[in-house]
C-alpha cells in the first residue's frame, strides 16, 4: 500500500530515498548535504526526504556525541525544510516528544531499540504523521505485525517498516533479505537502512564501528528484493563526522549509488 507524502507517494512507482547526516552537527553541514542530495535526487527523478537526528540517545558511551538537542535541532531541521522544500524524517525517543517534533517532521522515526515501546508508538501514531518503525536487531520480520497493529489501533495507517540488519554474534550485524518480502506482506512500504546495516556495534570499545564499502552492495540487494525505500546516512566528510562516520556514505558518492539502485528498482517494478 502506497502512502501519501506531500506531492509524492511512497511505495508507488518511484524509488524514495531518505538520506542525510547521522545527527545534527551544524547548519552548514546540513545545508551542504541537503543541497547535494536534493540535486542528485531531482536529476535522477527519485523522491527525496531529508534525514537527520536532533538527538541520538542510543550511544555506546555517555561521552558519545548525540546532537544539539530537540530545540536547536528542530530549529535547524525546519530551516532545511523551508530552504530546500524537502520533507523531513527524524527520530523520537520519548512519547512526549511526538507532538512537538510532528510540527516540523513529516515522518516520525521509531529507533530500532525502541520499536516495541507501546507508549512511543501510540504517541507517534496519534500525531497523524507517517510513522517509520525500524525493526529491532533482535526481532524476526514476522514480529513486526504486532507493532503495526499498535499504530493501526491508535488510528493511523500511515506506516513504513525499516529493516536494518539483525544481531549476528559479537559486534556484527547481518542482513537477511527475506525480511523485505515478509514485511511487505503486512501491507506497507518497506525501507532498507543500508548504512546502519554495515555497523559493527561496540567494535571500537566505546563507539560503534562500521564498513561503508558494503553499503552499495546491500542497497542494491534490498531493491532487488523489493524494497520501496532506501535509507542512507550521508556526510560531506564522514571521517570528520561526530558520530557514525565509519558507516556513512560520502556525499560525493551518493549519485553513483542512487543511480544503480534506481535502475534495479525500475527493473523490479
Amino acid at each position: 500500500m502506497a502512502i501519501k507524502l506531500k506531492n509524492f507517494e511512497i511505495g508507488a512507482d518511484k524509488l524514495t530515498i531518505l538520506a542525510g547526516p547521522c545527527a545534527v552537527e551544524s547548519l552548514d553541514i546540513m545545508r551542504e548535504t541537503a543541497d547535494g542530495l536534493k540535486q542528485v535526487c531531482d536529476e535522477l527523478d527519485v523522491n527525496y526526504v531529508f534525514k537527520c537526528s536532533f538527538d541520538k540517545a542510543n550511544r555506546s558511551s555517555i561521552t558519545s556525541y548525540r546532537g544539539l538537542g530537540m530545540e536547536k535541532g528542530l530549529e535547524y531541521l525546519n530551516k532545511i525544510k523551508e530552504e530546500f522544500k524537502v520533507p523531513i524524517v527524524t527520530d523520537i525517543h520519548l512519547p512526549e516528544q511526538a507532538e512537538i517534533v510532528a510540527e516540523v517532521a513529516d515522518i516520525l522515526q521509531i529507533p530500532a531499540f525502541l520499536c516495541r515501546q507501546t507508549d512511543l508508538l501510540v504517541a507517534a501514531a496519534k500525531t497523524g504523521k507517517i510513522v517509520n518503525i525500524k525493526k529491532g536487531q533482535f526481532l524476526a520480520p514476522q514480529q513486526m505485525k504486532s507493532l503495526v497493529k499498535k499504530v493501526e489501533d491508535s488510528g493511523n495507517r500511515n506506516i513504513m517498516l525499516t529493516d536494518r540488519g539483525v544481531t549476528f554474534g559479537y559486534n556484527n550485524l547481518v542482513s537477511d533479505f527475506r525480511a523485505i518480502p515478509i514485511m511487505k506482506e503486512l501491507g506497507y512500504p518497506v525501507v532498507f537502512d543500508a548504512t546502519h546495516s554495515v555497523q559493527m556495534p561496540g567494535s571500537n570499545g566505546d563507539s560503534t564501528g562500521g564498513d561503508r564499502r558494503f553499503v552499495p552492495t546491500l542497497a542494491r540487494c534490498a531493491v532487488a528484493a523489493g524494497a520501496d525505500v532506501l535509507f542512507f546516512e550521508v556526510h560531506p566528510n564522514p571521517e570528520k563526522a561526530l558520530c557514525d562516520g565509519p558507516n556513512m556514505l560520502y556525499l560525493k558518492d551518493a549519485k553513483q549509488v542512487f543511480e544503480k539502485c534506481k535502475a534495479i528498482f525500475e527493473i523490479v517494478k
